[in-house]
């Protein structure tokens, strides 16, 4: 259960950083709130997911699936091009994120 939670909350962690991105400063509110709830979540799944499963395994799956996730949206909306390298960079990260869950 806890890497159910963990995953859920590393999506929510890409979701977070792109309301981030998009709420301006703070100055637009559907995208604050957006970030605000998302963050905690994020953060509370975390929390749940590190009670059992190893802290440094928890943060680096959590990071990872946040962030391949955010550059897959910036990449899919058009914000961020993606490159043949990039892509293989990412895939990187995926695979290590994966190698964590295997070994675990």
């Amino acid at each position: 259960m806890s890497w159910i939670v963990l995953v859920a909350s590393g999506v929510l962690e890409a979701v977070w950083a792109t309301a981030l991105g998009r709420s301006e400063g703070f100055s637009r509110p559907g995208p604050t709130i957006t970030f605000a709830v998302a963050l905690v979540a994020s953060m509370a799944g975390l929390a749940y997911a590190m009670r059992e499963l190893p802290t440094g395994t928890s943060y680096v799956v959590w990071v990872g699936i946040g962030a391949v996730l955010t550059v897959a949206w910036a990449a899919w909306t058009g914000a961020e091009p993606l490159s043949f390298v990039r892509l293989l960079l990412i895939l990187g990260i995926v695979g290590c994120v994966v190698g964590l869950k295997v070994i675990s």
